[in-house]
């Protein structure tokens, strides 16, 4: 009898063991398989941030950040550029605050209610500025020209323009 104990209590050990051993390489095969798709997730995300800073780098191309010759060129007048791209860009924004219906540098009337403003600016490098404007409903760019005088103000002259027609 107790021969037969000790033959069941082996039988159940084994079956315990092999089990466990089962379960264990399916867990195991389970996480080798995730890690593989998460494997092949990272260098697909990888691919694609890299598409990505390679766009950015050429949407930013015409940018007076990226251009270093704009940079020295106020550097060697002794502009500290951090502050005058800063000034040259608040001096655009300022001039959303204008009465009557005229807009000081774009050169159309709101045809709604609301006025022109300037939205968005990028300053290309030391002379040229490209700006959109919008009254709410029509929309347009402006390509500027701007100059620092003698006396350090700046001046903006208007080059060309253009209002997108509108979609209905």
């Amino acid at each position: 009898m107790k021969s037969r104990i000790f033959m069941y209590l082996f039988i159940f050990s084994v079956l315990l063991i092999l089990f466990q051993y089962v379960n264990s390489k399916n867990i195991i095969d389970k996480y080798e398989k995730d890690i593989k798709t998460y494997k092949t997730k990272i260098v697909d995300r990888d691919s694609i941030i890299i598409t990505l800073e390679d766009q950015n780098f050429e949407l930013n191309y015409f940018n007076i950040d990226r251009n270093q010759g704009a940079i020295e060129y106020f550097e060697s007048q002794g502009y500290d550029t951090d502050k005058l791209v800063n000034a040259i860009t608040e001096g655009l924004y300022d001039m959303n605050d204008y009465e009557g219906e005229d807009h000081p540098i774009v050169p159309f009337v709101s045809m709604t209610n609301t006025k022109l403003l300037i939205n968005k600016v990028r300053i290309l490098n030391h002379k040229w500025i490209v700006t959109n404007f919008t009254d709410g409903e029509y929309w347009g760019e402006i390509f500027l020209k701007y100059d620092i005088n003698e006396k350090g103000e700046l001046n903006y002259k208007l080059v060309e323009y253009f209002m997108y027609p509108k979609v209905n």
